[in-house]
């Protein structure tokens, strides 16, 4: 690499964040692009180790290592230390076919699995990389990329999260027709409607859309097939499908209390919002925290994210509910470098909280009992208990037990489930006849290909919920299945194969 000693000399310098108690006040990034001469100091940072895991995306431990995509990285931080921006974009578009989404909204399992982060601060991976595609737009080097040639085949492709425009990205690029279908008035799937505006503000998702019509892909928004278009026309009309509808169906709780109005799916409650701050629909006061006392039931993104959106909405307070322990604040022996670090950090919506509150509104190791409510059916508050993580009498796995005597209610107006998504819906997959395992299609990782030849799955409603990285990964590997099965060969690329 060009500075040997860079990760010796260079220490890690962070993005600028705007400050919490004025970001609150609106619903825009939270964060900024690092300026050009930072991005060059830290991508000198990366050396050449020889042991990239950051490029090599896999799984250790259950949690995602390095980057699913094969991002080129070491190449790239190389590139723009040097200054040679528009060959790191070259570098980073040859793997990655979206990276403002994911040098915003990724978690970089790459920085985890970065070499120096073995005993500093990881290379700043994801602020070079939202760097790089930033000024490649900026500076006009992301231009319509037209074929020059239709093979005469048409795709479908279900769904317009990740997967699904990964997917027709690259099909469209080798010369097939790709049509895609979205329920929702926009494209973009959770991109649009599940990331808060903060996260990723929308006119980054629709400049991408807008480019990929450009061309020459064709988006049918409004439409949701298996009701407004049915599976067996979908078949008629293309040559093959592709079905990238997520994993929208969300883990209930189904406790006592569960029916009394004030309860709600954590996706519906961040659909709701961003829809009423893309101007889609009035503000929705069931679904609103203005005023409310608010209870987040999850550790994950997706609660991090219901924190962030009751802050802004005008919520009385906010508590986030987690069933695990607190996380340490250095790596663990058992949670070694490369795997994932599972230590603690304080989300943007938790930074916020903590500034407005005065204390850090999360709460470890309990478990929700019960909801209660008026005799009007309204929401008044939960019943929860204290629980331990403890190996069950076998010694094979942990479970949790009730702490004796932990008893405790809380005042609640609005109650969020932010505890993760069993699966996909089950009617379109019906209407298809597309085989299911344990909630999700039953495509093996690799082929795609579903139980219905000439139809296909990825992402999340193959994979179950996962990263967006993945989505990307997926929906690339696909597109690279698909090909091959329309004309018996491909040229599109692969991580799969070596």
């Amino acid at each position: 690499m060009g500075k040997k000693t860079g990760f010796m000399e260079i220490n890690r310098e962070y993005v600028k964040e705007r400050d919490p108690k004025e970001r609150i006040e609106d619903w825009k990034e939270y964060k900024s692009r690092i300026p050009d001469d930072q991005a060059q100091r830290q991508g000198a940072r990366c050396m050449d180790c020889s042991i990239p895991y950051c490029s090599m995306g896999t799984t250790i431990d259950g949690s995602t290592t390095g980057c699913p995509v094969y991002n080129l990285i070491p190449e790239w931080n190389d590139l723009v230390y040097k200054g040679r921006w528009k060959d790191a974009l070259d570098r980073l578009l040859k793997t990655n076919n979206f990276p403002e989404f994911t040098g915003r909204v990724c978690p970089a399992p790459c920085e985890g699995s970065c070499t120096v982060a073995i005993s500093d601060d990881a290379v700043a991976i994801k602020d070079i990389e939202r760097s790089i595609i930033d000024k490649g737009f900026e500076m006009g080097w992301i231009q319509p990329r037209i074929p020059s040639s239709r093979t005469g085949k048409e795709v479908a492709i279900i769904g317009s999260g990740p997967a699904g425009l990964s997917a027709a990205d690259q099909l469209n690029q080798v010369g097939h027709q790709v049509t895609v279908f979205e329920k929702n008035s926009r494209a973009g799937g959770l991109l649009t409607y599940g990331i808060p505006n903060m996260k990723l503000e929308k006119h980054v998702v629709q400049r991408r859309i807008d480019l990929l019509e450009e061309e020459g892909i064709r988006f049918i928004l409004n439409t949701e097939v298996g009701k407004d278009i049915s599976a067996e026309e979908i078949e008629d009309q293309f040559d093959s499908v592709i079905v990238c509808t997520g994993a929208e169906k969300p883990f209930d709780l189904p406790i006592d209390g569960r029916d009394l109005k004030g309860v709600h799916f954590a996706m519906d409650y961040l659909t709701q919002s961003v829809k009423e701050t893309i101007g889609e629909s009035e503000t929705d006061e069931d679904l609103n925290a203005k005023g409310k006392n608010v209870i987040v039931i999850g550790s994950g993104d997706t609660g991090a994210d219901c924190v962030a959106t009751a802050i802004r909405q005008g919520a009385k307070s906010v508590t986030q509910f987690a069933r695990s322990l607190q996380f340490p604040f250095k790596r663990e022996n058992l949670n070694a470098w490369p795997a994932y670090p599972k230590v603690f950090t304080l989300e943007y919506g938790h930074e916020e909280a903590e500034k407005l509150y005065g204390k850090d509104i999360r709460e470890y190791q309990i478990q929700t009992r019960a909801f209660l409510g008026t005799e009007e059916g309204v929401l008044k508050g939960l019943y929860t208990e204290r629980a331990r993580k403890v190996r069950d009498e076998e010694r094979r796995i942990f479970v949790y037990e009730e702490v004796p005597d932990s008893g405790q209610e809380w005042e609640a107006d609005l109650v969020l489930l932010a505890i993760g998504f069993e699966g996909a819906e089950k009617n379109l997959l019906t209407q298809f006849g597309i085989q299911t395992d344990r909630g999700v299609i039953d495509a093996e990782y690799g082929r795609f290909e579903t139980s219905r030849e000439g139809i296909f799955a990825a992402g999340d409603a193959r994979r179950g919920q996962s990263l967006i990285v993945w989505a990307i990964n997926e929906g690339r590997e696909a597109a690279y299945q698909v090909d091959q099965y329309l004309m018996g060969k491909t040229v599109l690329p692969t991580v799969l194969t070596g």
